[in-house]
């Protein structure tokens, strides 16, 4: 009996970019042949969780000083931006391929109406920025005690 697989649309696009990349020898606009770049933009891996408490956003940024994140919350949209710069230890002629990517980065997230941005707590460990968003005090889930009658 054959099993039945979850179709996963980002799967599948990956793995086309995967094939384009293998077939044109690039790898997000660049080729094996040229310098890198320490321009453009990126788009740093984030998770996003909630427990009773809290929503909790994790965000990928190896290489990263923490002096070179800022974090803000404006409205009901968190926003995480900063820069990664390429290393100036090496020239850049002097690179055959370059993969990671460098320069300015962005992303922001609406935050639910449950969220209190009042208390938000940012900490940053071993290149992953942890942000906790507290929820508010009405937002907290409530044990309602049942009073029997006689």
């Amino acid at each position: 009996m054959a099993a039945i697989a979850r179709w996963d649309p980002f799967r599948d696009l990956m793995s086309i970019q995967s094939e384009l990349n293998r077939l044109f020898g690039r790898t997000y606009g660049g080729d094996n042949q040229s310098a890198p770049s320490a321009g453009g933009s990126w788009v740093p891996a984030l998770d996003v969780y909630e427990t009773k408490e809290q929503f909790v956003v994790t965000m990928d940024l190896p290489g990263i000083e923490p002096e070179s994140v800022d974090v803000t919350i404006e409205d009901s949209a968190l926003t995480v931006s900063g820069s990664r710069e390429l290393s100036t230890e090496t020239q850049e002629e002097n690179y055959l391929r370059v993969e990671r990517r460098y320069g300015q980065f962005s992303r922001s997230l609406s935050l639910p109406p449950s969220a209190d941005p009042g208390r938000i707590d940012a900490r940053f460990d071993k290149g992953v920025l942890t942000i906790q968003v507290p929820k508010a005090e009405e937002a907290k889930p409530k044990k309602i005690t049942i009073k029997a009658t006689a």
